[in-house]
C-alpha cells in the first residue's frame, strides 16, 4: 500500500525530504535550551556575574530563533509537499479512472469513487502531514528529552522506562477497538454520497412528487448513522488522552518530590536545582512528544481504512486494455456478431445476451426494436467495446474488436447513449467533444443533419450559447439532437442511436433519418428506438425479446411473419398514427 501511495510524491519529494531534516535541527535546538538554562540556574546559584548572564541569555535567545526560523521552514516544506502529494493523489485517481472500463465503474459505483477521490484523500493528506512532520518531531523529541533527562537526572529518568511501554500497550489496544468502527463508516459515508447524488439528479421528480420531506428523512438518518459510528470510535480513541497525561504527569510528580527530596537530603550534591529545573522541562517535552505521538496515531488510525480504498482504485486494472500490435485502422462499417453470449458479471446468474449471431453490411440501416429489459443497449454496447463479450466475438470491418486499438476503435463508431450528456460550456464547446479541430462550417453542417441548428439560430448567441451542466438550460429534445450532431463530427464509420430521438417529435425523427439517409450512406446506422416509426424504413429490422433475437427483417417481411411486430405496430398506430417525412 505504502509503495503504491508513494509513487504519488512525485516532484514533491525533495519537500517530503527537506521537512524531517528541518525538523530534526528544531528539536535538537529545543532539547538544548533546558540544558542551557540549567548550566544558567546553577551559574546563578553559585553567585555569577552578569556577563555570565547575559551570555548565557544571548546564547538562549540564539537557540530560540534559530527553532523558531526552522521551525516555520519545516512548516512550509510540509504545507508544499503535504498539498502537493494530495494533488497527484487526485491527479492519478482520476486518470486511473478515466481508463476503466464500464464494468470497473460498476464495482465500486459512482458515488464511493466520489468519497475517495475527496474526504478519503483529504485523510491521507492529513496523515502525512503528520508522518513527515509531527511522526518525526514526536520519537525524536522523545528520544532526545530522555537522552537530556538521563544525561542531567541519572537514575530518575527510570520512571520514564516505565510509562512508555504502558502507554504504547495502551495506545495499541484503543486503535485495536476503533479500526473496524472507521472501517464500516467510510462504507457508510459512500452510501450516505449516493443518496446525495440520487436526490440533486433527480431532483425535478422529488419536487413533482412532493417528496422533499421524505428524502430529508432518509438523509438524515444516513447522516445519523455515520454519526452514531463516528462517536462510538471518537469515544474510544478520547480514552487515549486522559490515560496518557495520568502516566506522564504521575511521572513527572514522581520527578518532582523525588528530585526535591534528593536536593534537599543530598545538599546538591546527587543532584542540583539546575539538574532539577531541567527534568521538569525534559518531563513536560516527553509529555508533549506522547501527546504528538497519539495525535498521529489516531490520524493514522482513521487515514489507514482511506489509503487502502484510494489503493483500490489505483490498484484497479480495467478489464478492457488495447493489445500488444493493436490494430489502428478501420476498413469499414461492417459488424458481425458470431455465437455472442454476454453477462455484467462474471458472478451473474443469467446472461444479459444469448445466442447472438447477426451481421450488418457496412452502410445498411439497421432498427431494434425491443421491450424495456430485452437488452437492445447491451447488444450495440459490444460494438465500440463499452465491454467484452462472455463468449463468442464482434467483428468491426471484419476484424475482432479485441484487436483494435481501443482509441481507434472508439473514433468510428459514434454512440449517442440513453441518457444523454453536455457539459459546461458553449454550444461549440460541446460539439467540439466530436471533434476538437471541427470548423464552424462543419458544425453547422452536422447541426442541420441533427435538425439542430433551427433552435441554435434562435438563441441570442446562437453556436456561442451558454450551455449548463447537463444541459439543463435546453430541452430534452435540444439535447438529443445536439448530441446527435457531436457524434455526427466524428465522422464515423458506425452511427449508433440508442433510443437517443425519443424526446424529438415524429416528424423532427423522420427528418433526422431523412438527413442520415442522403449526406451519410456509407455509415452503417444503427437505431434503437421505441417507435416502430423510427426504424420502420431501415433496411433491416431486428426483434429483440429477453437478450435473444426473436426476428430480422424488414418492415414487410415482419409484419407478414412476426406476430409480437404486428403488435407493436398496431397498437402504436391505433395510439398515434405516427407518419414518415420522404
Amino acid at each position: 500500500m505504502i509503495k503504491v501511495l508513494a509513487r504519488s510524491i512525485g516532484e514533491y519529494k525533495k519537500a517530503s525530504i527537506m521537512t524531517p531534516l528541518l525538523v530534526t535541527v528544531e528539536v535538537i535546538l529545543e532539547c538544548a535550551i533546558p540544558f542551557v538554562i540549567a548550566q544558567l540556574v546553577n551559574q546563578m546559584q553559585a553567585g555569577c556575574t552578569m556577563d555570565v548572564i547575559a551570555k548565557y541569555g544571548a546564547i538562549l535567545i540564539a537557540l530560540s530563533v534559530l527553532s523558531l526560523i526552522f521551525g516555520a521552514a519545516a512548516g512550509s516544506t510540509c504545507a508544499t509537499a503535504s498539498t502537493g502529494f494530495a494533488k497527484n493523489l487526485r491527479r492519478d485517481m482520476f486518470y486511473k479512472i478515466q481508463d476503466y472500463s464500464f464494468e470497473n465503474i460498476d464495482k465500486f459505483s459512482v458515488s464511493s469513487l466520489v468519497t475517495r477521490l475527496t474526504t478519503d484523500i483529504v485523510n491521507v493528506q492529513m496523515s502525512y502531514m503528520m508522518i513527515i512532520r509531527i511522526a518525526i518531531r514526536g520519537p525524536l523529541m522523545l528520544i532526545f528529552s530522555f537522552a537530556m533527562g538521563f544525561i542531567m537526572g541519572g537514575r530518575l529518568a527510570m520512571i520514564f522506562l516505565f510509562t512508555i511501554p504502558l502507554l504504547s500497550i495502551g495506545l495499541a489496544l484503543v486503535i485495536r477497538a476503533a479500526m473496524p468502527i472507521f472501517r464500516r463508516v467510510f462504507r457508510k459515508y459512500d452510501a450516505l454520497n449516493d443518496s446525495i447524488q440520487e436526490n440533486v439528479q433527480a431532483m425535478r421528480v422529488v419536487k413533482s412528487y412532493v417528496r422533499e420531506d421524505f428524502e430529508k428523512k432518509k438523509f438524515g438518518k444516513a447522516a445519523d448513522n455515520i454519526r452514531r459510528d463516528f462517536t462510538k470510535a471518537e469515544r474510544i480513541m478520547a480514552i487515549n488522552s486522559p490515560m496518557m497525561q495520568f502516566c506522564v504527569y504521575s511521572g513527572m510528580v514522581f520527578v518532582l518530590s523525588y528530585g526535591s527530596y534528593a536536593v534537599i537530603t543530598g545538599r546538591g550534591l546527587d543532584i542540583n536545582v539546575g539538574q532539577m529545573s531541567a527534568m521538569l522541562t525534559y518531563s513536560f517535552q516527553i509529555l508533549m512528544s506522547l501527546m504528538m505521538l497519539s495525535m498521529v496515531f489516531v490520524m493514522i488510525a482513521m487515514s489507514a481504512e482511506s489509503a487502502e480504498r484510494i489503493v483500490e482504485v489505483l490498484s484497479e486494472e480495467s478489464t478492457l486494455k488495447s493489445p500488444a500490435n493493436a490494430i489502428t485502422e478501420v476498413k469499414d462499417g461492417s459488424v458481425d456478431f458470431e455465437n455472442v453470449n454476454f453477462k455484467y458479471s462474471k458472478r451473474a446468474e443469467r446472461m444479459a445476451l444469448a445466442d447472438i449471431n447477426l451481421h450488418i453490411k457496412s452502410g445498411e440501416v439497421i432498427g431494434i426494436l425491443g421491450g424495456t429489459g430485452s437488452s437492445k443497449s447491451s447488444l450495440i454496447q459490444l460494438i465500440p467495446r463499452l465491454y467484452d463479450v462472455t463468449e463468442g466475438s464482434v467483428k468491426v470491418g471484419g476484424v475482432d474488436v479485441r484487436e483494435y486499438d481501443l482509441e481507434t476503435l472508439r473514433n468510428q463508431v459514434a454512440v449517442v447513449l440513453q441518457k444523454n450528456v453536455l457539459f459546461s460550456g458553449t454550444i461549440k464547446d460541446n460539439l467540439r467533444w466530436g471533434n476538437p479541430n471541427a470548423t464552424d462550417e462543419e458544425m453547422v453542417e452536422a447541426c442541420r443533419l441533427a435538425q439542430a441548428d433551427e433552435f441554435i439560430q434562435q438563441f441570442p448567441n446562437k453556436y456561442e450559447t451558454w450551455i449548463e451542466q447537463g444541459g439543463a438550460n435546453v430541452s430534452g429534445g435540444q439535447k438529443q439532437r445536439l448530441c446527435i450532431a457531436r457524434a455526427l463530427l466524428k465522422k464515423p464509420k458506425i452511427l449508433i442511436l440508442d433510443d437517443s430521438t425519443s424526446a424529438v417529435d415524429t416528424r423532427t425523427d423522420a427528418l433526422i433519418r431523412k438527413g442520415f439517409r442522403e449526406f451519410i450512406p456509407d455509415t452503417t446506422k444503427i437505431i434503437i428506438a421505441q417507435r416502430v416509426a423510427s426504424v420502420q424504413d431501415a433496411d433491416r429490422i431486428i426483434l429483440m425479446d429477453g437478450g435473444r433475437i426473436s426476428a430480422i427483417g424488414n418492415h414487410e417481411e415482419l409484419m407478414a411473419s412476426s406476430q409480437i411486430y404486428r403488435e407493436i405496430y398496431t397498437s402504436q398506430n391505433r395510439a398515434g398514427g405516427d407518419q414518415n417525412v420522404e
